[in-house]
């Protein structure tokens, strides 16, 4: 019996890093072509300077979102999960814009607007700590400018546990 049960762990086990295995990304300075070729095309694909980013987005319930950063010269530089909190951190109010948000943590899961906020609401999921299921909502002022950022438990995942 306890065979058996070892046998259901580790299957499960190892399924579970199968499904993560297929997000695992070329090696640095394989070229688009090749990264592609591994996840599929990007949900969204950004500038930044010469470099350019393509989106591997999981949502719209996903809480991962993958930028893979690829130089000028079409070689793979970087390959990182950006709805974290240091990421968000990294997002400074009245000086970040719409378009700096789209290349720092992607696309959001939902836009929203509230009547307490004069300018959109973008919200993004996301396991704080990589352990809570939490969201952050970044407002923009009319402009598109980012005003604040407030971050707090996912409510579809209260709403699932019956809270």
């Amino acid at each position: 019996m306890k065979n058996m049960a070892f046998t259901a762990i580790f299957a499960g086990t190892l399924a579970g890093l199968a499904a993560c295995a297929s997000l695992q990304p070329p090696e640095p300075g394989a070229t688009t072509a090749a990264v592609q070729a591994r996840l599929g095309p990007p949900t969204a694909t950004y500038r930044s300077g010469d470099d350019t980013l393509l989106e591997y987005a999981k949502g719209p319930l996903g809480q991962f979102t993958w930028m893979a950063r690829m130089g000028p010269d079409d070689k793979l530089k970087s390959f990182e999960q950006v709805l974290t909190a240091e990421k968000f951190a990294s997002i400074q109010p009245r000086k970040d814009t719409k378009e700096t948000v789209l290349r720092t943590v992607g696309r959001p899961a939902e836009r929203l607007h509230f009547v307490s906020v004069d300018g959109d609401v973008w919200a993004y999921r996301y396991k704080e700590q990589l352990a809570w299921n939490s969201m952050m909502y970044v407002e923009f002022d009319r402009n598109g400018v980012v005003q604040a950022l407030v971050n707090g438990p996912d409510p579809d995942y209260l709403e699932r546990r019956g809270r």
